[in-house]
């Protein structure tokens, strides 16, 4: 009981601290912290991606050294998506009730050293050795990156929580879509960086070189983040933007007498649009990781590339996403003044219309800009619908518990697109699989139109 007193004593949230009364502190102190907040979880995160991005690009090399089937890979490989599913959710509510200064080098450290911990066990443990017939080495490998997923899993939620702390409401879609383009760069260097080791330093240098990285950038994690403004004396973000700031009902002293619990159940789970959101949020990841999983096998299969064309055409998905991530912020925070409804509803709308373009398209130029604009139009709705959008219908109170409560109906939808996408192909056919992805691009888009609606009858 000590040690786990002493746990909880180290990672609790922080008392609020003396107030700041000198507005030049203020100013001056607010500025430092918000950049290097900004700036240590925007790297961080790339950090966090390359070491759990890093297994796309190993798994043909372990097939090979390890004599596994696609079968056994593909079960290795959803390890983390089922452990991140109910990660995200769990870690959300924890994230919330935790120094996010704390929590965050230590979910990194986890995940670097269960990445050294898979290739120690691929070192010493023969791929041979069984038990009831089931590989012993495939089980173990297994359940060390379903861990990885799940410590992976507690780095979004104090994300999503200092960005809703430290930054104002009209500015947080901006910054917010900023930060999340880390998804997109985090995905494309860790394919780049996991290539070279490949080639030159093996298969296993994909996993100990990037921990190595990890385990030094977590001191630098810790050193650049705080919990929220007031556990340094300064005031909430929303007064110290506008003096004249008014909070709405949900944040007001009523909601001060409200346990965590009753906070989680108002604003998540009796929150009808928390729930479209999250329904919403499965749809969209149904389409990213039913496109950046699958369409390299469709272009091979149909357009008849060949494996390095058609991994050179969708290295374009996450490399020209970025400006749908970014850009889904500045346009809704911009010109739509915060609303987040419009921007996922033109987005989805495009998805579609660009998926049903690339399947039909027969000139290889066009091929680019279909999966660029594929791309642009996922990243719009997958950092607005499961972050801004959530955060802003629930209260900041939770926003870790309802990032993470959305990001888990959203892995449920990867796990969908990969076994569903799967499926369709051998019982049907390729035009299918992309009819399907159409499908759900489609039941987002009609999701969002009745959260726009229903958002547009309360403001009338």
């Amino acid at each position: 009981m000590g040690i786990l007193n002493s746990l909880k004593e180290f990672y609790k949230v922080p008392a609020p601290a003396e107030p700041i009364t000198d507005q030049a502190v203020i100013d001056k102190t607010y500025a430092m912290w918000r950049m290097r907040i900004f700036f240590s979880m925007f790297f961080g995160y790339i950090i966090f991606y390359t070491c759990r991005k890093n297994i796309s690009v190993a798994l043909p090399a372990i097939q090979q050294a390890l004599g596994y089937s696609k079968l056994e890979l593909g079960l290795l490989g959803s390890s983390l998506y089922f452990s991140y599913a109910a990660g995200k959710f769990i870690n959300g509510i924890i994230a919330d009730n935790t120094n996010a200064k704390r929590i965050l080098p230590t979910a990194l450290f986890i995940s670097a050293l269960v990445n050294i911990l898979f290739i120690i066990c691929a070192h010493f443990v023969s791929p041979n050795l069984t038990f009831g017939g089931f590989s012993v080495l495939l089980f173990l490998l297994a359940f060390f990156w379903g861990v990885n997923g799940w410590f992976q899993s507690m780095g979004f939620p104090p994300i999503a929580k200092n960005l809703s702390y430290w930054f104002a409401n009209k500015e947080r879609g901006v910054k917010w879509s900023l930060w999340s383009s880390s998804h997109e760069i985090g995905t494309y260097l860790s394919m780049i960086l996991s290539g070279y080791l490949i080639t030159h330093y093996g298969w296993e240098s994909v996993f100990y070189v990037p921990a190595c990285f990890a385990i030094i950038f977590c001191f630098f994690f810790y050193k650049n983040l705080q919990d929220k403004p007031v556990s340094i004396g300064l005031p909430d973000i929303e007064k110290y933007k506008d003096p004249d700031y008014v909070e709405p009902v949900k944040e007001t002293d009523e909601e001060d007498n409200y346990t965590y619990s009753d906070i989680f159940k108002k604003y998540i789970i009796k929150n009808p649009t928390v729930w479209l959101l999250a329904v919403a949020y499965i749809f969209v990841y149904v389409v990213r990781y039913g496109t950046i999983d699958w369409l390299v096998m469709y272009q091979v299969d149909m357009k008849h590339y060949t494996i390095s064309e058609a991994a050179k055409i969708i290295s374009f998905l996450p490399l020209v996403g970025v400006l749908g991530t970014i850009g889904a912020g500045f346009v809704s925070d911009k010109l739509f003044g915060g609303k987040r409804a419009p921007v996922n509803i033109i987005c989805l709308t495009l998805l579609a219309l660009c998926i049903y373009l690339f399947k039909y398209n027969q000139y290889p130029i066009l091929d680019y800009v279909y999966v660029s604009a594929i791309g642009v139009f996922t990243c719009g709705p997958q950092v607005l619908i499961g972050g801004l959008s959530a955060v802003e219908s629930s209260s900041k109170k939770v926003a870790s518990a309802v990032t993470g409560f959305c990001g888990m109906f959203g892995y449920i939808g990867s796990i969908l697109s990969g076994v569903g996408t799967g499926y369709i192909i051998d019982k049907f056919s390729w035009n299918s699989a992309i009819n399907f992805w159409i499908l759900s691009a489609l039941i987002s888009l009609g999701i969002c139109t009745i959260l726009l609606k229903k958002e547009n009858k309360k403001k009338a």
